[in-house]
């Protein structure tokens, strides 16, 4: 009769006959360990043995004598020549069977690393009783990619990042250009040139060598010569490389000396709504062909780039036009005009702004004026760029009025209807001034205020006036109605028009007391005699100390002078602050 331990052992296979002991752990394969674990104690522990037949990872066993004394099927298919009872040296790699001998030697087993079957394995011992090693091999081949894969990922995102800090740092569109020629040349190509939107006969570019500054280059040409180009600059998707053909490349399209490129790579830069430009990169002769993910990151760099540059053509774009804008809707530098000394102040509400709601103007003697020139000075209600754009408008409206500048109260309605008729639900008030030089020196002043304040005349001997005119606010109700007063002005002696701004200014040792009439007053009568200009600063000055750090409205002052006889006439001056 057969004993079950018997039974056991006659199911079991013959080249294994351990595997039926189940006193013996399952042994796993080892985790991989990093460099600190690289070499165990020197008293490393052993580990029980365990039949490799059946596991699944490529494994072999070897004593310390350099035998084999068991091999699995995944390892004998990665070690044809290794079998059990065989020498490992010889029949394995070198490497393999070098780390073997030195784990026997030293009795520190460390992880392995070398290629077998054309990949990369890595060998990661257990020691045994009696000077045995269990080797088990992992293809690290995967995990090598990976890594590489990363580190390609990681250059790809640093590069991207790279260009998106240098890009957005400046709004100047020459800039950009160059920001983009440089960093493609130093990571993507051998050199790179960046193409402007193409309009007239000239084709703009912007040319980077790898280790040099970029250059700038206008020629007279047609994009069409460009294999790709034209299709980039109208924002279609790029032509892959491969369909290019680098000998049909113009010398215009290459900087100076690169000759026949091997690889060209044409790109569009999408902007906003409208391609900013391409991209086209260039690799010398005997260099590689741009691959697949290169064009991808060529495409990814291009629309940051695209973006950065349209960015930065737009705000030129609008900056272009603000300054035109705002040029017309500044008040004119004042001078003297028809005899009569004129000058002008002007400080908006606000710091960063520099038109607002007060202005002035002043217009030469016209036929049919009685050779009287035209001072306007105005407040429209409100601040900032919406009170500017009323103020342009009745600037306009004022100037195709001049023919009628004689007749005050007609330019007044008329300028009252066209307000109504607007879209505005903003009214203004106006003082206007007709002035002529008399023969015998002075002035002859004709003053009519709608709704402004009174302008104030500065006699001689320093007393300060107030000018006997009044009127309506200018554009709310259907009729406005003011009456004008005639002054004349002695040699040396000056009408002053100012707006609210100046008598409303709060500032003061609380910041909250208004800097009011009774100071304008007393300072104008301080300037008795002085020359327009004098005037003009002295006030401004006044009030911009008195308002400090503090909120105030709009700030505009307009001295009109009789110059006084003699060689050293008083000449006004002055302008827009």
């Amino acid at each position: 009769m057969t004993r079950p331990a018997e039974r056991t052992e006659a199911h079991a296979p013959t080249a294994h006959p351990h595997t039926a002991r189940k006193s013996v752990p399952t042994q796993a394969p080892p985790t991989p360990r990093g460099p600190a674990d690289a070499r165990a104690p020197e008293h490393a522990p052993t580990t029980p043995r365990t039949p490799l037949d059946h596991v699944p990872p490529p494994a072999l066993r070897a004593g310390s004598d350099g035998l084999v004394r068991e091999i699995n099927g995944a390892a004998a298919l990665l070690l044809p020549r290794t079998a059990p009872g065989g020498p490992l040296a010889g029949t394995a790699p070198d490497w393999f069977a070098g780390a073997h001998a030195r784990a026997v030697r030293e009795n520190l087993p460390g992880i392995a690393r070398g290629a077998l079957g054309g990949r990369t394995y890595e060998a990661s011992p257990v020691r045994h009783e009696g000077g045995e090693f269990t080797w088990w091999l992992r293809d690290a081949g995967e995990e090598e990619r990976l890594r590489a894969a990363l580190h390609a990922e990681r250059a790809r995102t640093a590069l991207l990042d790279e260009a998106s800090t240098q890009l957005l740092s400046s709004l100047n569109a020459d800039r950009a250009l160059a920001i983009t020629a440089r960093l493609a040349a130093r990571h993507l190509a051998d050199a790179a040139v960046v193409v402007s939107p193409w309009r007239g006969r000239r084709v703009e570019l912007v040319l980077g060598v790898a280790g040099g500054e970029p250059r700038t280059r206008s020629v007279r040409a047609d994009p069409a010569e460009v294999p790709g180009l034209v299709e980039a600059l109208q924002g279609f998707p790029p032509v892959p490389s491969r369909w290019l053909d680098p000998a049909q490349f113009p010398a215009w399209a290459l900087p100076e000396g690169f000759g026949t490129p091997a690889s060209v790579l044409v790109t569009p830069m999408p902007g906003h709504g409208v391609p900013a430009g391409a991209l086209v990169l260039l690799r010398k002769a005997g260099g590689q062909t741009f691959g697949e993910e290169e064009e991808s990151l060529a495409r990814l760099f291009a629309l940051r780039a695209g973006t950065a540059v349209s960015a930065a053509l737009l705000y030129a774009e609008q900056a272009a036009l603000t300054k035109t804008l705002t040029r017309e809707l500044l008040p004119p530098p004042l001078h003297r005009v028809d005899g009569i000394d004129l000058a002008g102040g002007y400080r908006a509400s606000a710091d960063r702004e520099r038109v607002g709601g007060d202005f002035y103007d002043v217009h030469p003697a016209a036929e049919g004026t009685d050779g009287e020139c035209f001072v306007v000075l105005g407040d429209v209600c409100g601040k900032g760029l919406e009170a500017a754009i009323l103020t342009g408008k009745i600037r306009n409206t004022l100037h195709a009025l001049l023919p009628l500048a004689a007749d005050h109260q007609r330019v007044l309605t008329l300028l009252n209807a066209a307000l109504l008729t607007s879209h505005h639900t903003r009214f203004a008030t106006l003082v206007l001034a007709s002035a002529r030089a008399e023969a015998g020196g002075g002035v002859c002043l004709r003053v009519t205020s709608a709704g402004h304040p009174q302008p104030l005349l500065v006699r001689a001997d320093g007393t300060v006036e107030q000018a006997g005119t009044h009127g309506t606010l200018v554009g709310v109700l259907p009729e406005v109605h003011a009456t004008t007063d005639t002054v004349r002005l002695a040699p040396g002696e000056t009408c002053l028009l100012y707006t609210d701004g100046i008598t409303e200014a709060k500032g003061g040792p609380l910041g909250e007391t208004m800097f009011g009439e009774d100071r304008l007053r007393r300072a104008a009568g301080e300037c008795a005699g002085m020359p327009a200009g004098a005037i003009v600063e002295r006030v401004r000055m006044l009030a911009e100390e008195w308002v400090g750090a503090g909120r105030h409205d709009d700030m505009a002052v307009v001295a009109i002078t009789a110059p006084k006889r003699g060689p050293k006439a008083g000449s006004g001056g002055g302008g827009a602050a």
